[in-house]
């Protein structure tokens, strides 16, 4: 169907390179008007009282919006800017500028889902059409091997049936051009939102960190281009990817691909002429394999549905999680007395990242050690990191808490194994524990085995300077 105009809402798909919905919006229509509207329940509290959005994602989300107003103005048009419930503020906006039918791409859990629904339902009832496309993932829904309904539970069996069967689609190319209506200037519409918009402060720069990114398109085509060709790092990936300091270790590509800055199938496509150009090897597929991971993650969500949010998972395991605040605060704080886990958290909560590494040793802690409601650490998460990507986030913490798809049963991770295996002279620790950069070696992991004097002699105090562990932690010899 021909319109004349249409509205393109954006959500997590802040990109025109690689988008379905963009393209074929200015294919089907004479005027093309982009939208994006700030809907006030991202930034609702939680049940632990924390906005469902902090501060550092929220920034990088004004800064991602930001970016794609510009790049919409030079390209002739505009990104209009709407604050409040789409499913009312954009319809309402369609409707005064005579909009026949609104674009979007598809989203996967219930939230947005229900606003789709709504959005859907008040523009049917002002005679406005609605088109969707699904994108996000390397593997478009459309080609899998199986029914949704039958995503394998099994990673590895996912992943091999998507490998063998199943083919990965070419990038929609960046419209040049795109036909935006004068008429549109008239009508007053929002201006860019603050942190202070919702109640959020900056985050104080820290010294200590490395994660200095910026939102937007072209910042995300930015790291790739270093990460990729400038210092040539995809090669060592896979050796590099369990690192713990600085920026280089891993491609840190996950803030751009949480809001869709640049797309899976992108990557997937500078990955391929990296290897025609460069070098094919472990690395280069490591990439590839980690990006199926995501899309695993999502695929078993709209399988599962709301099962992911559910403290029994989807494996429908009793509820027998302890709900201890104070331990939970102290974990969230990075005030545990286990160094490792207090390192990372405290990375966390300053810059708002933290490596794949300590995602996992920090939510073991959380539900294996202090046996703590997992949900509570994916809700913490959700507010505080960057690159949170509602799938894989609560898919993983499903996965630590034995109630989502881990073939092994009772994942835990031994903190001081790990440490020893991924920090072994202590620098990271270090880092982010000032209290205890005397220490010397392997021993600031396991500042309770030294004798009062050698802590005296340090100025250490444990209890005061830094606390007492929550708990007694195994010992180097159980296994992960």
């Amino acid at each position: 169907m021909r319109h004349n105009r249409v509205i393109v809402w954006f959500r997590n798909d802040l990109r025109i390179a690689d988008n379905e919905t963009l393209t074929k919006a200015i294919q089907s229509a004479n005027e093309v008007v982009p939208v994006y509207c700030f809907d006030p329940r991202m930034w609702m509290k939680t049940e632990l009282g924390l906005s469902k959005t902090g501060g550092v994602r929220t920034g990088f989300l004004i800064e991602s919006v930001k970016s794609l107003k510009g790049t919409f103005q030079k390209i002739g048009g505009d990104l209009i800017i709407l604050q409040g419930k789409p499913e009312e503020e954009v319809v309402s906006f369609a409707e005064k500028i005579g909009a026949s039918a609104i674009f979007f791409s598809q989203e996967i859990t219930s939230e947005e889902k229900s606003v789709d629904k709504s959005l859907e339902s008040a523009a049917f009832s002002k005679g406005i059409s609605t088109e969707s496309y699904w994108q996000g993932t390397l593997y478009h829904i459309d080609d899998l091997p199986f029914p949704v309904n039958q995503t394998p539970e099994v990673f590895t069996h996912f992943r091999k049936n998507l490998e063998k069967m199943a083919k990965i689609r070419a990038t929609w190319p960046s419209p040049s051009r795109i036909n935006y209506p004068g008429v549109v200037v008239n009508f007053d519409t929002e201006s860019l939102p603050s942190l202070h918009t919702y109640g959020l402060e900056k985050p104080e720069s820290d010294s200590k960190s490395w994660m200095e990114v910026e939102g937007g398109e072209q910042s995300g085509f930015g790291r790739l281009r270093s990460y990729f060709w400038g210092k040539d790092l995809l090669k060592v990936y896979k050796e590099t990817r369990n690192g713990l300091i600085g920026m280089d270790y891993s491609s840190k590509f996950s803030p751009w691909l949480a809001l869709g800055c640049i797309s899976p199938r992108f990557i997937y496509e500078e990955v391929k002429r990296y290897e025609k150009e460069r070098k094919k090897n472990d690395s280069t597929y490591w990439l590839i394999f980690e990006l199926i991971w995501r899309d695993y993650f999502r695929f078993i969500a709209k399988k599962h549905g709301d099962k992911i949010f559910n403290i029994q998972g989807i494996k429908s395991h009793e509820d027998s999680w302890r709900r201890d605040r104070s331990q939970f605060e102290a974990w969230a704080g990075g005030m545990t007395g286990v160094p490792f886990v207090d390192a990372n958290m405290r990375e966390l909560n300053a810059t708002g990242f933290m490596s794949n590494r300590g995602r996992q040793i920090v939510a073991s802690f959380l539900v294996n050690d202090l046996g703590i409601d997992w949900t509570w650490g994916a809700s913490y998460f959700e507010s505080q990191l960057i690159d949170y990507d509602v799938c894989s986030n609560w898919g993983n913490w499903m996965y630590v808490g034995g109630v989502g798809n881990d073939p092994r049963e009772n994942r835990y991770f031994n903190i001081l194994r790990q440490a020893k295996n991924y920090d072994r002279n202590g620098d990271y620790v270090r880092i982010w524990i000032p209290e205890l950069q005397a220490i010397k070696g392997f021993d600031i992991h396991q500042p309770w085995d030294l004798s009062t004097s050698q802590l005296r002699s340090l100025k250490i105090q444990l209890g005061h300077t830094y606390p007492q562990p929550l708990r007694k932690i195994p010992t180097l010899e159980k296994a992960y």
